[in-house]
Formats: C-alpha cells, sequence, structure tokens
C-alpha cells in the first residue's frame, strides 16, 4: 500500500487533535441514540399504527418490526432539472427493498431551490440558508423513530450539505446517499460564456441569450459544468457515500435504475441487526472529511464548499479550517479540467475515467485515506472501479490505467498545476478564498484603486455607465450570512470578465460568495468577518489601493495604519424584504462566520 503524503497526514492529525473532544461527544450520541433512543419496538401502539397505516402490503413487514425499514428522504421537485428524476424513485425503492426483505417508506420530502433559478434574483438571499431547512427537515423526517436506515435522495449545491447535516444527527443509522446523474452534453459552456460576455456588451440581445441558456440547461438531470452539484457528486464518491460509480451516470438509463436498486439492496445489509453494520457517523470521520477537501482540491471543485464542508464536519463533531484546506491545497495536485476550470463537461470528464481514475491515482500517489469505513464494502479501493451491466447485472470493473483524454484527465505525476488551487488570502481585510485553478496565473496578485459596492446591481450599473474603463479591484461588501444572507455574485462575472477582456487588471473582493463555476476573474470571496459583523472590509474607500495576491496568500487594503485605526466603518443599508426574506432574519442574525459553515443552526447546536 502506498504511504499517506505526509501533508495529508500532517493536516489530519491536526483536524483529529483539534476535534478530540467535539468528536467524541459526537460518537458517545450516536451510541446514545442506537442504544436508547426511539425506534419501532421502543414506540407506543398508537405511535407505532399511525407510521404504518397508509404502508399498503407493507404493512404486515413494518408491523412486525422483525426487517429494516428505510426511510425515504427526497428533494423531488419537478422545477430542478437535477431532481426531476427523483419522481418514481420511492416506487423503485420500495420495489427494491422488498427483494431483500426489507421496506421503505417516504419519510419526508426537502426543500430544493435551485440558485440557476435565483442567480441575481431576491430568492439568492435565502439560498445559503436552504441548507439549514434542509438539514432541519431531514432531522424531522427522521424523527419519527421508524427506521433502520436512511436513503437520501439529493443531488444540488445546498441539498446535499443538509441532508448531510441533517442525517448526522441520527448517525447511528446506516445511510446512502442516492444520486440522478447529469443531463446529456447540450451547448458547450464556452460558447454558452461568449453568449454572456456578448450579452453583457449590449452586442446580443435577450432572445440570443435565451436561446443559449435552453441549449446549454436543456432536459432532465443536473447542469453539465463542474459547479457545487457536480462537486457535491465527486465529494460523495471519495467520501465513500455512494454506491461506487453513481455519481455521474445520466438519468433515464438502466446502469442509473441499477444503482439505485444497489443503494436500496446495501443500506439494507449495513443495519445494526447484521455482520456489517455501517453506521453513518462512523463512516463520516476525519479521514472522509479530509478525503472530500482533497478530492475538491485534485478535480477543481466549488469554492461553496469552503463553507459547506466545515458546517458538515461540525454536525459530525469535526472541526475544520481555511488553512487546513489551504495546507491540503498545496500538496495537492490538480488532475482534472473541468468547465469552468476547463473545456470538457461532467459526461466528458466521466467518458475519460472519471471518479474511478481519479479515486484510483489518488490512493496510488498518497493523497486520499484508503482505509477509510464506506457504506460499500472493504475501503476506498471499491470506488476506484466503475459500475456497467452484463446483461441485467451490475458489476463492477476496473477504471482505465490511464486518462482517456489527457485534455481531461491527467496523472498526478504530470498534473496539470502542482497544487488544488483554492487558497487562503489573509491580511489587514480579514481572510478569504481564492479559487486559482480557473484563473491564468499572470492574473494571481492583482494591485489596483477600489471600487465599493453595498449590492450587485450598483456594480451592473457603473459597467453600463463606463465607470469600471480601468484597472480596478472590485469590492462588493454586506453581502455576507449576517447581512443579506450571502447570495452568489455569479451575476458579476460576464461584466468583470469584459473587462479583464480589454486588458484591464480587474479583480473581485467580497464578503458574498461566488458561484460553484467561479470562472476566470480573481476574487477574493467568503471574506470573513464580514462586514455586518465588524469585519474590515467596512472600512474600506473609493480609490483605497487593495492589493489581492494569491502568490503571496495577501489580501490587503495599502493604506496608512494610522488612518485605517481612525477610519469609521460604513453602516450596512437598510435589508431588503419580500420574497419570504424577511423569514429568515433569525438564520442571518445568528449566523457563525464562513470560515464557521456559516450557521445559525450550528453556531447554537447544543453540546458542540
Amino acid at each position: 500500500m502506498t504511504d499517506l503524503h505526509p501533508e495529508v497526514a500532517a493536516v489530519t492529525a491536526r483536524i483529529v487533535a483539534r476535534s478530540a473532544e467535539s468528536r467524541a461527544r459526537y460518537l458517545d450520541l450516536i451510541d446514545r441514540q442506537r442504544d436508547t433512543g426511539v425506534d419501532r419496538p421502543r414506540l407506543a401502539c398508537g405511535n407505532l399504527a399511525h407510521g404504518f397505516a397508509a404502508s399498503g402490503e407493507d404493512k404486515p413487514a413494518i408491523r412486525s418490526a422483525r426487517s429494516m425499514n428505510i426511510g425515504i428522504v427526497t428533494a423531488y421537485n419537478d422545477m430542478l432539472s437535477a431532481h426531476q428524476p427523483y419522481a418514481r424513485y420511492p416506487e423503485r425503492i420500495k420495489i427494491a427493498a422488498r427483494e431483500v426483505g426489507a421496506t421503505a417508506q417516504v419519510a419526508g420530502g426537502v426543500p430544493a431551490m435551485c440558485d440557476g433559478v435565483t442567480q441575481g434574483q431576491p430568492g439568492m438571499e435565502m439560498s445559503l440558508f436552504s441548507r439549514d431547512t434542509i438539514a432541519l427537515s431531514t432531522a424531522i423526517a427522521l424523527s419519527h423513530g421508524m427506521f433502520e436506515g436512511a436513503l437520501l435522495l439529493g443531488i444540488c449545491d445546498k441539498i446535499v450539505p443538509g441532508l448531510l447535516i441533517g442525517a448526522l444527527r441520527f448517525g447511528h443509522l446506516p445511510t446512502i446517499l442516492v444520486p440522478a446523474g447529469p443531463m446529456p452534453s447540450g451547448l458547450p459552456n464556452k460558447e454558452k460564456q461568449r453568449i454572456r460576455q456578448l450579452y453583457a456588451e449590449g452586442k446580443v440581445g435577450r432572445e440570443e441569450l435565451l436561446e443559449s441558456e435552453s441549449a446549454s440547461y436543456h432536459g432532465p438531470g443536473t447542469c453539465t459544468f463542474y459547479g457545487t452539484a457536480n462537486s457535491n457528486q465527486m465529494m460523495m464518491e471519495v467520501m465513500g457515500l455512494h454506491v461506487p460509480g453513481a455519481a455521474f451516470v445520466n438519468p433515464g438509463t438502466r446502469l442509473r435504475d441499477a444503482l439505485t436498486a444497489a443503494a436500496t439492496h446495501r443500506v439494507a445489509q449495513i443495519g445494526r441487526d447484521g455482520n456489517d453494520y455501517r453506521p453513518f457517523g462512523r463512516c463520516i470521520d476525519e479521514k472522509a472529511i479530509v478525503n472530500a477537501i482533497v478530492g475538491l482540491l485534485a478535480t477543481g471543485g466549488s469554492t461553496n464548499h469552503a463553507i459547506h464542508l466545515p458546517a458538515i464536519a461540525r454536525a459530525a463533531g469535526i472541526i475544520i479550517d481555511w488553512e487546513d484546506i489551504d495546507r491540503l491545497s498545496a500538496a495537492t495536485p490538480l488532475i482534472a479540467r473541468v468547465y469552468p476550470n476547463g473545456q470538457a463537461d461532467v459526461n466528458h470528464f466521466h467518458a475519460a475515467g472519471g471518479m474511478g481514475y481519479v479515486i484510483g491515482a489518488l490512493i496510488d500517489s498518497g493523497h486520499l485515506h484508503r482505509d477509510i469505513m464506506t457504506v460499500s464494502g472493504a475501503d476506498l479501493g471499491d470506488y476506484a472501479k466503475e459500475p456497467a451491466l452484463d446483461g441485467d447485472r451490475l458489476v463492477w470493473r476496473d477504471s482505465p490505467a490511464a486518462p482517456l483524454d489527457d485534455s481531461i484527465l491527467r496523472p498526478p505525476a504530470n498534473a496539470f498545476q502542482p497544487d488544488g488551487g483554492m487558497r487562503l488570502v489573509q491580511g489587514n481585510l480579514g481572510r478569504a478564498t481564492f479559487k486559482t485553478s480557473a484563473v491564468d496565473p499572470s492574473r494571481w496578485t492583482i494591485e489596483a484603486p477600489a471600487r465599493v459596492f453595498s449590492e450587485q446591481d450598483q456594480v451592473l450599473a457603473a459597467f453600463k455607465a463606463g465607470e469600471l474603463e480601468r484597472d480596478v479591484v472590485v469590492v462588493v461588501r454586506f453581502q455576507g450570512p449576517r447581512a443579506n444572507g450571502m447570495p452568489e455574485l455569479h451575476k458579476l462575472t460576464p461584466p468583470l470578465g469584459v473587462l479583464q477582456d480589454r486588458g484591464f487588471k480587474v479583480a473581485l473582493v467580497t464578503d458574498g460568495r461566488m458561484s460553484g463555476a467561479s470562472g476566470k476573474v480573481p476574487a477574493a470571496i467568503h471574506l470573513s468577518p464580514e462586514a455586518l459583523a465588524d469585519g474590515p472590509v467596512a472600512k474600506l474607500r473609493d480609490g483605497d489601493l487593495v492589493r489581492l495576491s494569491a502568490d503571496e496568500g495577501r489580501l490587503e487594503a495599502l493604506v496608512d495604519a494610522a488612518e485605517w485605526a481612525a477610519r469609521e466603518p460604513a453602516r450596512m443599508p437598510p435589508p431588503a424584504t419580500g420574497t419570504g426574506r424577511e423569514l429568515f432574519a433569525f438564520m442571518r442574525h445568528g449566523a457563525s462566520h464562513a470560515e464557521e459553515g456559516a450557521s445559525a443552526m450550528l453556531a447554537h447546536m447544543e453540546g458542540f
């Protein structure tokens, strides 16, 4: 077996030591829940009768409590392309459960909002807190004590993190994530990006833009670029929480149906009454969290996980910070180029070797912990294979020994970059994340005067008025979780890209988020502390010289120290209302810093 990379080992040890007390409390909690918590044998007759009243042919089996009853938590809706395929999954899962002597019930549904629909709209201010809402909904779904295992149906941005956080509070249950796969390839992402920039410049109209977007997002399945949704699926593989190879098989195929049935069969096999008990809370341990970070870095995944991973980890009693991510990034080679870090989409990535190749290569190079408790079998080595159908039988075959397209995948020894492309930048403006993997190295350091805004629409107005036609660091503050829910500011990518293409030195600094598809413009995002929480970015003024450098790990306002100390911070404009945003005020007011997961729920959770 290959020795573990020394920095991966060192960061893992750092996390284990930091988390010792909180992890021990968590494991004690799930052990107590297993032994004395609410479950079917402890339910009163009235409780139990309510639980199986409408279960049809499964009623005798559920009533007897002699076999596993699987709780299905579903994020189905037919507005999200990624979640529309889930409509028939409960029916199929119930059939598959009966095949192995188990039963299944839909325990509950969780909301699933689409950042693609809400980008630049008021609803985006509820997006991040939809994760906590999903976690709470998952906990409610599993709280009835009717289930000995769970299947979680979810894919997209906040949905998988929310499902994980909620299910981890029931960490004594064996649990498997069940994806539905990406839509087939549509309009190439580079062409979509070109049309967006032409629209930003006023060179094409809304009809041309809509036609382009419709050709890109065109059917059931996950969007095909490598944003947060597909980064979620990658992480579930490297953490061993899927059936191996389930991430990127298209919806509506026989192989996809077989993988869903296999997940049902497998969760029935890993219950506590069998010989292979695999409780969810022990599958997600410090090593699994490190694997998720390494996978994210090695594939150029979504910056949103610099927020989600700390939150997921905290739900399991594990504490990570951005220095952990930065140190792992320096030690992890970038071995994938998937849009926006390249021209390929996730279907091309999958065809070139996909997750099976990535996991095998990173195990062999010592970058992944092989010895984790997966839901599948022996260890993470199971995930270095790819699924296929041999007639009607699901089998797993060896993944390609070498990438089938070296413009998309490369071995660690010949990586696209020697580091993982997600860096910590810090200085007198705070701490922030800089995703370098999609940015040309010539732009990793930008020093220019600031232009300061309090909302992204002000940036668009200034761009249209020609006020940004110069070297500029665009600063958008009061976008943090406590201010307005930390919306993604993806709407800014086309105009800033236009300025950069015109030859200007351009960067973005914000306490908000960018999309999981953070692109070619250098950006310091998730700035912490945020402006509303006494963050120094509130002191910035138009014209202040700002230096953002991924090369140096630096984010500074180059202002005289005495003058800086004497400045009064700007005040946040009054919060917007409408579109339900006011309902989430309690979450905003109690939210933790971005580096701690930006969660009111976790910040105030008893016992942690």
